[in-house]
């Protein structure tokens, strides 16, 4: 049976350089899974894959997409599976590796994602006209009266939940949880999923300087490109908020950058705690990379074997 290889972990552990060295490894692409990676505006401020390490491994789902696009989790899956399915370009591949931070992402590939519909424009154009003018406040008292079994579980703060689930309400007349049954979808290849960690200080330290290598590096300038298109889904998120604060005059520079570092560190928290509730991660140091390499082959060479002794017994017979 053929192999999915999952290198999961939290932002800033290192999952960049170890995958280049587990896809050289195997002879395979690097398929990404980091949900805003997929921008081709945003290189710097969500760390992608520099030009190098691009020239180095070939990677799918880098700067594919473009900040006004509509881009969801469930259209990843689908893309993803159409990659690794005949007629798709990797379907002939033994192996196939995938790594990124969005474990929504990650999840939809591994194990399938509800059928939600997709959000025509019209209903999109509402919901973000709506969100401008009342605030997100007003949304979530929306929610509460449309969806209240969701409105219970979901985060309150997290803007872009909120939308998608009144998104959803509007459009199909049903509630957000009704097509939520987190029921797992059959794939038909085996899944090794690798997770990464390091000591919580250290982390936090290369948390904080990747900011500062960020702002090194241009970050400034690129959200200054990107200022026109702050209210789009595809920059709500940790970096562009508060860089977007400090150019409308509300917070220094200084301000912005420990506040990006603090806000990263608790995403990283957020990430660790998704991770470790998968009794399926094996874990592993970045540096360890002989050893993730030997578990790799491991694997490998166990995922093939019965469908090896198989084939060996039919030709026997």
């Amino acid at each position: 049976m053929k192999t999915l290889f999952v290198i999961s972990g939290p932002t800033a552990v290192g999952k960049t350089d170890v995958c280049i060295q587990v896809a050289r490894h195997l002879g395979v692409p690097i398929i990404n899974a980091d949900s805003r990676q997929l921008y081709a505006e945003i290189p710097i401020g969500t760390a992608a894959p520099t030009a190098a390490q691009q020239a180095a491994v070939k990677h799918y789902f880098v700067g594919t997409h473009h900040l006004t696009d509509y881009y969801s989790a469930s259209m990843y899956e689908r893309d993803v599976l159409n990659l690794l399915q005949p007629p798709g370009e990797l379907s002939n591949d033994s192996c196939w590796l995938i790594s990124g931070g969005s474990m929504m992402y990650v999840d939809a590939v591994c194990h399938g994602i509800d059928d939600i519909p997709t959000i025509d424009s019209e209903t999109r154009a509402v919901l973000k006209h709506r969100l401008a003018t009342e605030g997100l406040d007003r949304l979530v008292e929306e929610l509460h009266v449309l969806d209240p079994s969701y409105y219970e579980i979901v985060d309150r703060k997290n803007t872009r939940r909120v939308v998608h689930a009144l998104e959803i309400c509007y459009m199909t007349g049903r509630t957000y949880t009704s097509y939520r049954n987190n029921i797992k979808k059959p794939r038909p290849f085996h899944i090794v999923k690798i997770g990464l960690q390091r000591d919580r200080e250290e982390l936090y330290t290369r948390i904080n300087r990747r900011v500062l290598q960020m702002l090194d590096e241009g970050f400034e300038d690129e959200v200054r490109r990107v200022y026109a298109f702050k209210e789009e889904n595809s920059l709500n998120t940790v970096g562009y908020k508060e860089m977007f604060e400090y150019l409308d005059g509300l917070c220094t520079l200084d301000n912005a950058v420990e506040r990006i570092q603090s806000a990263t560190r608790r995403y990283s928290r957020k990430q660790m705690t998704w991770l470790k509730r998968d009794p399926m991660i094996h874990w592993f140091h970045p540096d360890d990379v002989p050893m993730i390499l030997s578990f790799i082959d491991q694997m490998k060479k166990e995922s093939e074997g019965p469908l090896q002794q198989s084939t060996t017994n039919q030709e026997n017979a």
